[in-house]
């Protein structure tokens, strides 16, 4: 009996001092907060069609009667784009924040023009939504997004 006794006593405590030694469980890191997740669904872009390289400022401004006038100062990769644009984005239920999202857009040359960011100016009017319901427009290009709010709010970055 006591030949089990002796080896079985060191095996406890063999047990006993390796759960002590042990480090206690750490806490998980605070994940840092996600991406807000957008509500609209990109509209099917036409053949040759791309974002534009990066947006530099956007106004949106309403227009007497309903609707807005917009406009943003972009960046294309290169000279030769056309049809430089806004495409909105759809939704299903109006946004929450009242802030729509609209790609900035254009016909990429097929031909590439002059290398390098090549500045565009582009305007439009919008009159989709008369009923008071957008707060503001979120400008996307391929690197950056530009959000600005409705009756001269001017621009702010949005990250991405």
């Amino acid at each position: 009996m006591l030949k089990i006794a002796i080896p079985l006593a060191a095996v406890s405590a063999c047990l006993l001092l390796n759960a002590c030694s042990e480090k206690p469980a750490e806490a998980p890191a605070p994940q840092a907060e996600a991406p807000k997740k957008s509500l609209a669904r990109q509209v099917q872009f036409y053949q040759g069609q791309e974002n534009v390289q990066a947006i530099t400022s956007g106004t949106v401004k309403p227009v007497a009667g309903g609707g807005y006038d917009l406009e943003a100062k972009a960046t294309t990769d290169g000279g030769g784009w056309t049809k430089v644009g806004f495409l909105p984005r759809v939704y299903a239920a109006t946004p929450p924040d009242g802030i729509y999202e609209v790609d900035v857009v254009g016909d990429k040359p097929a031909t590439p023009g002059a290398a390098g960011p090549t500045p565009v100016d582009v305007k439009s009017g919008w009159d989709r939504y008369k009923d008071g319901r957008v707060k503001g427009v979120k400008f996307i290009s391929k690197t950056n997004e530009v959000v600005a709010m409705v009756a001269g709010g001017g621009a702010a970055p949005a990250g991405k």
